[in-house]
């Protein structure tokens, strides 16, 4: 299961539509709240959470990631979702292709 939180509402990836997650992101940015979007991936192999920037917590494990985390990894660091400011369309983006991935 892989499911989207963006401040304190949270869906299953299958019920975040693009709109809504672009949506949230934009009314928080022009209300002047800190946007802060978790990513939870739970399947077989994998169990990850990733969030952006502006998240208040920790970092991540304390160990390397295997390989298939790291595609997961890279992808949420190719659209830039490790750096404040990240485009809400880019949140749409990784998304996509990470249900390609897994």
């Amino acid at each position: 299961m892989i499911s989207v939180k963006v401040g304190n509402d949270e869906k299953p990836l299958d019920d975040a539509s693009s709109d809504w997650i672009v949506q949230q992101i934009e009314r928080r940015r022009r209300d002047g709240i800190a946007v802060c979007v978790v990513v939870s991936i739970r399947t077989a192999d994998l169990d990850m959470r990733m969030s952006t920037p502006e998240c208040a917590g920790g970092a991540g494990g304390g160990r390397p990631p295997n390989a298939r985390e790291r595609v997961v990894l890279e992808l949420w660091q190719k659209h830039g979702l490790n750096e404040a400011g990240f485009a809400p369309g880019h949140v749409v983006a990784f998304l996509v292709q990470l249900k390609r991935v897994l």
